[in-house]
């Protein structure tokens, strides 16, 4: 049976492409009909509809008002028959809707697997995204084989939230290693050295990290065309100092790259890829 995948933005469309190469054939749902329509997918109109034609959907959603919208909204999955169904969701929620999510969607007879995606565009499209998993253990074991086909590393925590919090929390090492890659970046044109030597000794030096490996050529090349957006980084670190204030918990690193991501958009580029805060430094 076809598997069902709604949210075809940057993500949402390398994944679908990834999965399509390995022999899955998708039906899909995107809110804007227009930027699906020469993907050569099967489209519906409604994500109701792609319950009678889908035993497995995939979300891959900006934040928890658009899954919300989508399971909850008009003719949104919930209105359809979803006995036996699993919905699969990718997006990086709010941590306190997810838990939720799992009750609406359990409470209507399908299971839900909280999976949120750690990685971009580059490594969706060879299957090399880390995924971690949250939800009933059996169901992830059946669904792990169609999670191999994009994920190269694979976790699963037993705790509702869990995956969604250790998210969060990695992008907090996400966001903080590009400000300072970007301002290294910065400082050292600055100083004479060319961009492309800096970048060099920085992939071998202190900066090393899968993240300026990534984002190497976007910087030597500005090409700042999104991947991971200013504005996903910005609502994720939103999310995450939400999270420490409601524990409690002091967050000493994750202001400063927020706040330089929230200037990204407030300056008019939070469609930009978020290595495009080299701007600011360069500036």
């Amino acid at each position: 049976m076809s598997v069902g995948f709604i949210g075809l933005g940057n993500l949402g469309k390398a994944i679908a492409t990834r999965l399509t190469e390995m022999g899955e054939n998708l039906v899909v749902y995107n809110r804007t009909k227009s930027k699906v329509e020469n993907l050569g997918y099967e489209i519906v109109d409604t994500p109701k509809e792609l319950i009678s034609k889908c035993d497995v959907i995939l979300l891959c959603l900006f934040d928890s008002p658009a899954v919300e919208n989508v399971l909850s909204g008009e003719n949104g999955l919930l209105s359809g028959d979803l006995k036996g169904k699993t919905i699969i969701d990718l997006s990086t929620n709010h941590y306190d809707d997810v838990v939720r999510f799992h009750k609406l969607v359990n409470d209507s007879g399908a299971d839900y697997l909280e999976n949120p995606v750690f990685g971009s565009v580059a490594p969706a499209l060879i299957g090399a995204l880390t995924l971690v998993s949250t939800g009933k253990k059996e169901v992830f074991e059946k669904q792990k084989p169609l999670l191999e086909k994009f994920g190269k590393e694979i976790f699963f925590l037993e705790n509702q939230g869990s995956a969604t919090k250790m998210k969060l929390i990695n992008n907090l090492c996400l966001g903080s290693f590009m400000a300072t890659l970007a301002e290294c970046t910065a400082l050292a044109e600055s100083c004479e050295i060319s961009k492309k030597d800096a970048l060099d000794i920085l992939n071998v030096g202190g900066g090393q990290s899968l993240v300026l490996k990534a984002k190497t050529q976007k910087l030597l090349d500005e090409d700042f065309s999104a991947h991971f957006s200013n504005n996903a980084i910005n609502k994720d670190l939103h999310l995450l100092q939400d999270l420490a204030y409601n524990m409690k918990l002091p967050l000493y690193s994750a202001a400063m790259p927020k706040e330089l991501f929230s200037k990204m958009k407030n300056l008019g580029d939070g469609e930009e890829d978020f290595s495009s805060i080299y701007k600011l430094f360069k500036q």
